[in-house]
């Protein structure tokens, strides 16, 4: 029977059947010397002697190492309008993580609340104006839209520290809270557990309980893949006068002519300069 993975504790596996249907399950041996499940992976399942085996692991679409999870459809970057302060920069640098690792990402903005200097209405306008979707939140006054976009999908979320992560979930599913706290007690009770992770029920959909990408890590990108992860450059790709174009000083940049006509925001290419310079520095001190 074919099943979803959505609670690793220790060595314990709980399957999602296709039914509705929850199991514990065991990894089989011989999977165990090939790879090791993660929470999101899709695997084939079956009983032997009364216990639940899992024989196979189905490929993953992707893999997240911190959380690892497998098969995530979208990466929700929650970031406050203050305490801490809008961070364009972070944002950008998260949206082409997400999107190299082929993930969706979102951008959720909380704190609303408490009011927008003009200075970050304009950063989140140009957002909105973008490609990537964006949804504005505030205390006691949930956005439906934020509960929707969790349905029939598997989810992770990063941002800042601070930023109301649990917050949200919390008013999207007031259980989340409760289930969160009694993982916690047993783990804190189980002495010998190496290891937890797990997808919990939020609106319709799965969503990673251990949230957030492990660093704003760029040292496995090349140069010339960092345009393909940015999307407002989307539209434009493959469309400069050189096939390796980096969009920096080379004539007839697609890319630089959608700057200069509005079409792409200065921050957002102000940002790609960022990394690049970032990757090729990291690149040289190898």
């Amino acid at each position: 029977m074919n099943a979803r993975i959505v609670r690793i504790l220790s060595k314990d596996y709980t399957l999602l059947l296709e039914d509705g249907t929850r199991v514990t399950a065991v990894a089989m041996g011989k999977l165990r010397k090939n790879e090791s499940p993660v929470v999101g992976d899709l695997v084939e399942a079956e009983v032997l002697h009364g216990t639940w085996g899992i024989q196979k692991i189905y490929p993953r679409r992707n893999c997240l190492i911190r959380p690892a999870c497998a098969n995530v459809d979208q990466a929700l970057i929650v970031m406050s309008v203050k305490d801490p302060d809008f961070s364009p920069a972070l944002i950008d640098r998260l949206s082409v993580l997400i999107t190299h690792a082929g993930i969706t990402p979102l951008l959720c903005i909380t704190k609303c609340d408490l009011g927008i200097s003009k200075e970050t209405a304009e950063q989140i306008a140009e957002y909105e104006r973008g490609p990537m979707k964006v949804l504005r939140t505030a205390k006691d006054s949930l956005n439906p839209e934020v509960a929707e976009v969790f349905r029939d999908r598997i989810t992770v979320l990063t941002g800042q520290s601070g930023a109301g992560k649990s917050t949200l979930l919390n008013e999207i599913n007031p259980e989340f809270r409760l289930e969160t706290q009694e993982i916690s007690k047993a783990l804190g009770r189980g002495k010998h557990t190496t290891r937890h992770s797990e997808l919990h029920e939020v609106a319709g959909g799965l969503v990673a309980d251990t949230p957030g990408f492990s660093s704003l890590d760029f040292s496995h990108m090349q140069a010339e893949d960092l345009d393909d992860a940015v999307p407002d450059f989307a539209p434009y790709i493959g469309m400069c006068r050189f096939n390796d174009c980096v969009h920096e000083n080379e004539p007839d940049c697609a890319i630089k002519q959608a700057v200069q006509d509005g079409r792409i925001s200065r921050t957002r290419y102000g940002s790609y300069l960022d990394m690049l310079k970032l990757i090729r520095s990291r690149k040289e001190s190898w």
